[in-house]
């Protein structure tokens, strides 16, 4: 028999988990309230944004590298550099994985995420993203710096968590365990093959496709943008988190989830979303589709080929069309410097 008192404590917890807002607990998305009482603290800040925009405005205290995703991956692969070159890279950046961490860039794009990411595979605990970023921030009235920051270097030293990364090797060992599901957060054109990004289309047996701007209120927002249909970034909010639950239902949060898109950036956002639904075990493919779908004997669903004739047959037209375009304009300056004064 539950006595009077633990009955009014259990209503009372209901209550404060009803109407506490969402501001993340495992991967610890967060709003700006949360964010300019940690900088009050001497939280770390790092904008994940291009070092021109960075110039141009951020956050005060913010370092900056420029994009990770392109800083801390191999161009000609996108794999992440060797371990001691992003170790000496994030220590000269001032980035201690022994202190609170705030991750921003441009509300709802990957760069936060990924960076996240790569630092919790490194081994640092305390890292939370702002989802709303820098627009965000700039809506609540915050001030704006263009003040370049640079915190005192540190020694990184990575404690790889190896449970929360996945090899092309593990990917394929885990095809036929009941226990494991895979999310494929790419476009549903990339997941049918018809848009192929690697030597071949189409995507990993068996994996769920759910692209990761599903997460937005409104995943259609870049496109409005585009047109001028609409005023800011406000539809790329993540849903409520009943929405967000209804969106990953088919999933089973108990089991090993794999999550992957073209090369670990999108899914980047949806491991986050999905540990801060409580999913328990997590994992980022970082090679995703781009080393999969070049990996021929691994076997794919809707499979499709890059037909490399005819996108050299399109650049042909293409340099064709611009040589009969450069030999027009050059007729028309001949013709204008000939017209009598």
């Amino acid at each position: 028999m539950i006595d009077r008192t633990t009955r009014i404590f259990l209503a009372l917890a209901c209550v404060f988990v009803l109407f506490t807002p969402w501001r993340g607990a495992v991967a610890g998305i967060v709003d700006t309230e949360f964010v300019a009482q940690a900088l009050s603290q001497g939280a770390i800040l790092w904008d994940t944004r291009s070092e021109e925009d960075y110039k141009r405005g951020h956050i005060p205290g913010a370092v900056n590298m420029d994009d990770p995703q392109a800083v801390l991956r191999d161009d000609r692969n996108e794999d992440l550099l060797a371990i001691p070159k992003v170790e000496r890279m994030l220590g000269e950046l001032g980035i201690d994985p022994t202190r609170q961490i705030v991750i921003y860039g441009s509300k709802g794009m990957p760069s936060a995420y990924f960076a996240e990411q790569v630092l919790r595979y490194f081994g640092a605990a305390d890292v939370h993203i702002y989802h709303g970023g820098l627009d965000d921030w700039k809506a609540a009235g915050k001030p704006v710096s263009t003040d370049a920051t640079r915190l005192p270097p540190v020694a990184f030293d990575a404690k790889l968590q190896k449970n929360r990364w996945v090899s092309t090797r593990e990917v394929l060992a885990a095809l036929d365990r009941p226990d494991v599901q895979i999310v494929d957060s790419r476009t549903p054109k990339e997941f049918s093959g018809d848009d192929i990004r690697a030597l071949r289309g189409g995507h990993i047996p068996g994996a769920i496709n759910i692209p990761y701007e599903d997460n937005w209120v409104d995943p259609d927002t870049p496109r409005k943008l585009m047109r001028r249909q609409v005023q800011n970034k406000d539809g790329m909010d993540l849903k409520p988190r009943e929405e967000l639950k209804a969106l990953y239902a088919a999933l089973d949060p108990d089991k090993e989830t794999i999550v992957y898109c073209q090369s670990g950036s999108r899914s980047s956002v949806t491991v986050s979303v999905l540990e801060e639904l409580g999913f328990r075990n997590v994992k980022l493919y970082d090679g995703s589709w781009l080393v999969y779908g070049n990996t021929f004997d691994a076997p794919a669903e809707s499979v499709s080929y890059f037909n490399v004739g005819r996108v050299n047959g399109m650049l042909k037209q293409m340099q064709s069309r611009i040589d009969m375009l450069e030999s027009e304009i050059e007729e028309l300056k001949s013709a204008a410097t000939k017209k009598p004064q």
